[in-house]
């Protein structure tokens, strides 16, 4: 019997596990590590990066033959490739109870700058990386906790990226202006370029709305590597931004 093979699928499915490989480990993806994943031989692989690769989906550092992902790469994986994301019943009644403990004890709306404070402290203990959040009403501020995650991040070694990135936490204005962009999804991922700033042109940016009484009044955002754990990382804002509202709404 003739086996049939849907190239296109496979060559997807490689991508993902590429991906998901140098998310966790970050160094490049060789052939050999992938090959044991699909039953295939290595020069298969090889020959699937390479397609990919011309695609614009994966590249290779020059020290280096394996391979990373692209900014493109990365997007096909958060628009097409993550499957089964959500976060535990477990992880929820943390969040739930870290609320419970900081943001719900403050029974006032006037003291939204502290909610916001707390939330960034539960966004970032949640994801492992940076929080922010902002409200419509306080236009020169915002709060955020976790910077120190990012830069213990192999991609934030170098001097000159932490400059940038500490540049870009004192320009108020500038952050904000990333952080307000319109959007109509429940949470809207920014990979790179895409945001269109040059001192996180390496990080991506997952970014929801909060409401109160039926409309929205602030963001909240995770700032990590592109090379975040957006399987984890998406579900997880999604979740603590139903949190805010419905803490909102009990003040």
């Amino acid at each position: 019997m003739v086996r049939t093979v849907d190239y296109e699928t496979r060559k997807r499915a490689v991508l993902a596990a590429a991906i998901n490989r140098y998310i966790k480990e970050a160094i490049p993806v060789s052939s050999e590590e992938i090959a044991g994943d699909f039953d295939l031989s290595s020069a298969t692989i090889r020959n699937i990066f390479s397609d990919l690769e011309n695609d614009g989906y994966l590249t290779h550092p020059y020290t280096s033959a394996g391979r990373i992902p692209t900014n493109k790469g990365y997007r096909y994986y958060v628009d097409f490739l993550i499957s089964q994301m959500g976060i535990l019943d477990a992880e929820k009644e943390q969040i739930n109870q870290e609320y419970k403990r900081h943001v719900r004890k403050i029974n006032r709306l006037e003291n939204i700058a502290e909610i916001l404070d707390k939330t960034s402290e539960v966004i970032s203990t949640f994801t492992h990386y940076a929080a922010i959040t902002s409200f419509i009403e306080l236009e020169d501020r915002f709060f955020y906790k976790g910077i120190s995650l990012i830069l213990n991040q192999p991609e934030f070694q170098d001097y000159e990226r932490i400059r940038l990135l500490i540049r870009l936490l004192e320009d108020k204005q500038q952050l904000l202006n990333v952080i307000n962009r319109d959007f109509t999804e429940k949470v809207k991922v920014f990979i790179g370029e895409e945001l269109s700033c040059p001192e996180i042109e390496d990080c991506a940016l997952v970014i929801s709305s909060y409401r109160l009484k039926d409309r929205p009044v602030g963001r909240v955002a995770v700032l990590g590597p592109r090379r975040m754990e957006y399987k984890h990382t998406i579900p997880t804002l999604e979740y603590i931004s139903q949190v805010l509202t419905e803490a909102l709404e009990e003040i």
